[in-house]
This record gives C-alpha cells, structure tokens and sequence, in this order.
C-alpha cells in the first residue's frame, strides 16, 4: 500500500543521502517538483505531502505543530537507517526544525543536516496578525502580499474554496506555534535568506545559529520571499556542497554571499 507522504516515491535502499522537503505555508509537495531532476546523483529527493493538498485533498489538514511533527515522525521513523537530511521553506523550515527536536526525543537517528529556507527564528514572536480564523477576503489579501500565489489561482473562487481549508490550518499551524528552549541540536545547521525578502530580516535569520551546537551558516541568495524557486540551482548547489560527503557528484559551488 502507497504511503501517501511520500509524494513522488518511497525511499529505496540505494546510496546518496535522503533529503526530505517540507512546503511552505499553502504549498504542497509539488514545490519540489523539479528537484529529483535537478539535484545531483548523491541527494535522493523526497517531498513529503502533508494531509489535506495535493494527492491528499480529502483529508484533514493539520493545524497544530506538535500534532504535525508527531505525524511526520511516524511516517520517517522506518526510512532512516540511511543517511538522511530535511530542508523546508518558510513554514516548512519552522517544521523541519520541529521535526528533528522530535526524532531527537524518540531517540530516532538524527539528520545529518538541517536546511532551513525563508524563516525566521523559532524564538522570534511573530510579527504579523493572525488570520488563521479572518473572513476569506483577509486570508486572500495575506496570500496576494506573501506572492508566491498566482493571481489566476486567487481570482478563481472554485479553487479557493477547495485549497482555503488547508490554508487556514498552515496559517495556524503557525499562529498557535508555541517555542519551548531545549538543548541545542546537534546537528549541522544551513539557514537559507533571501536578499529581498520582505518578509524575514537578516537579524531574523541570524538568531537560528543558536539553535545548534554543530557547525552552522546563513547564506543569503539574490530574491524576494520565494528565492526557493528563482533561486533553484544556488540553493540546490549549496545542499549538495554540505551533503558532498556521502557521495562523489557535489554540484558546483553556488554563487552566494555568506554572512
């Protein structure tokens, strides 16, 4: 029986490390679509589909993060006798980051990296008002400033209907999020920023470095909120420059500025 959080294809036992993609708030693991294609041949990419997108619309989106990690947990736990590493963008790095503290306290193997794109700090209070329970017209003004949403997806009302469901529990997935201090992870940390992005500062960028005790950096790519996407090969360069150890095929190194 298919599992259904793994979007593309379960994990095979074959060499490379698995790299697991969380989406972004209202995304799916359609984000990652091009990445199998993209990534060189020691990164196995894996995006993960949460419940209530995609392949997965008739079911109930999740919209509290101890729940949400507590499921993902159980859908990894068999595939991580190999080598493995989690990236996630925007609400998928908050997830990610989540995800591991958790695998940490099954005492599950450890990534052997952490990838977080376009997020700011666990501990930062968030800036923007909640929306996760405003009238639809709010929800869509949220999505028309973050981008990312095409604006024929947003002026169809059809299509709204089905994917606000799943929007709304993003939403407050984030909103409820509640940060707890434990100890640092051990884990090796990569903290992706956009240049541009309007929606998470440097110095919110800057505070993750301390949520690991391992070796960590922030590297900062030309684009806005979304560089995932415009940014591709860079962001996909510098995974395969931090995984190069588990195979020979690291990509070029990306044009990036480290701060």
């Amino acid at each position: 029986m298919r599992n259904p959080w793994f979007a593309q294809a379960e994990p095979r036992d074959e060499a490379g490390v698995r790299l697991f993609c969380l989406p972004y708030a209202g995304g799916a693991a359609s984000a990652y679509r091009t990445w199998r294609d993209l990534a060189p041949g020691h990164v196995r990419v894996h995006p993960l589909e949460l419940p209530g997108r995609g392949a997965r619309w008739g079911e109930t989106p999740v919209s509290r993060m101890p729940l949400m990690t507590e499921m993902l947990a159980d859908a990894l736990a068999g595939h991580l006798e190999r080598p493995y590493a989690l990236f996630g963008h925007s609400m998928g790095g908050l997830i990610a980051f989540e995800l591991a503290r958790t695998l940490r306290a099954r005492g599950l193997p450890q990534p052997a990296h952490l990838f977080v794109s376009g997020s700011a700090a666990p501990d930062l209070p968030r800036t923007r008002q909640p929306i996760h329970a405003a009238p639809d017209a709010d929800v869509l003004e949220e999505l028309r400033f973050l981008g990312g949403t095409p604006a024929e997806l947003l002026d169809d009302p059809g299509l709204m209907e089905l994917i606000l469901p799943a929007l709304r529990a993003d939403f407050s997935l984030l909103e409820t999020y509640q940060y707890h201090a434990q100890q640092p992870l051990t884990v090796p940390l990569t903290v992706f920023g956009g240049a541009a992005d309007p929606l998470v500062a440097s110095d919110q960028l800057h505070r993750w470095l301390r949520q690991t005790g391992a070796a960590s950096r922030l590297v900062v790519l030309p684009g806005e909120h979304f560089f995932l996407h415009s940014a591709v090969t860079d962001v996909l360069a510098t995974i395969a420059d931090a995984l190069a150890a588990a195979g020979p095929e690291p990509l070029p190194h990306a044009r990036r500025d480290v701060a």
